[in-house]
Formats: structure tokens, C-alpha cells, sequence
């Protein structure tokens, strides 16, 4: 079986904190790559969002998400590292606590999520940032 390596580079633009569904960008690099059977590996080069794969049906889903995470690492609870403002640490525990990668089946040509299944990068700051993600799909 001959296989092949596809990577590619997206920026995300955020408008703050939240979930943005990045799904269809990635659908389409695995589609560019012309792999039938794979893997599919994201990487989000930051350390203050995250990503996820979570619940596309329903957005009180993800409002829920973001306020849960909110009473898990508040902002203003005397942190040391404030250095970019009091959403700076607060934004580094909600990345630890997720993930900043994330590996997908690749199947029949698709990315292999289930019906209801949506890939966000989660931004955990306040302010607009532009993220990062690689996406690599390593397949046949």
C-alpha cells in the first residue's frame, strides 16, 4: 500500500471567546490530500484556546461548555501570571484541561465523525486573536 503526506496550514480568526466550528476547513484538506483511508491529525500552535470535537446539533452545547469552563478557571482569582491581562491565565488552564490535538480516522475519503460530531477550536480569550492549525493527513 502506497501512502501519502498532506499538510496544510489554516488561520483561524476568532472574535473572542467561544467555539468556532473549523470542520469544513478541515474536510476540505482531507479532501485536497485524496486520501481514501487515513489519519487525520490537527495541531493548534498556541497555548491559550484549544481544541475539541463536541456536539453540532444543538448550541446550548457549547454555552454550557463555555460556562462550565468559566467556574473552572475564573478570571480574577489572584493568579501570578497576569502578563497579558486577567483572561492571560485563566485562558492557559482552559488549554490544559482540553487539548491542543487531535487525531481523526479518515474513511471512505471523509473525516470519520459521527452524526452529530463538529471539530472547534476553542479560544479561551477575551480579545479577537488569529489561530493556527495544521492539519496533517498521512493516508492511502
Amino acid at each position: 500500500m502506497n501512502g501519502s503526506i498532506h499538510q496544510k496550514t489554516l488561520d483561524v480568526r476568532t472574535r473572542g471567546r467561544g467555539l468556532y466550528d473549523v470542520t469544513s476547513a478541515v474536510a476540505a484538506v482531507v479532501g485536497d490530500a485524496g486520501a481514501s483511508i487515513g489519519l487525520c491529525s490537527l495541531f493548534l500552535q498556541h497555548t491559550s484556546a484549544s481544541l475539541v470535537v463536541q456536539e453540532n446539533a444543538d448550541p446550548a452545547v457549547l454555552r454550557d461548555l463555555d460556562r462550565f469552563m468559566a467556574r473552572v478557571a475564573p478570571e480574577g482569582a489572584g493568579y501570578e501570571h497576569d502578563a497579558e491581562g486577567p483572561d492571560d491565565m485563566p485562558a492557559h488552564i482552559r488549554a490544559a484541561l482540553t487539548s491542543t490535538s487531535l487525531t481523526i480516522p479518515i474513511t471512505a475519503g471523509r473525516l470519520a465523525l459521527g452524526t452529530w460530531q463538529a471539530i472547534y477550536v476553542w479560544e479561551h480569550r477575551t480579545s479577537p486573536h488569529t489561530r493556527r492549525l495544521v492539519v496533517t493527513v498521512l493516508g492511502a
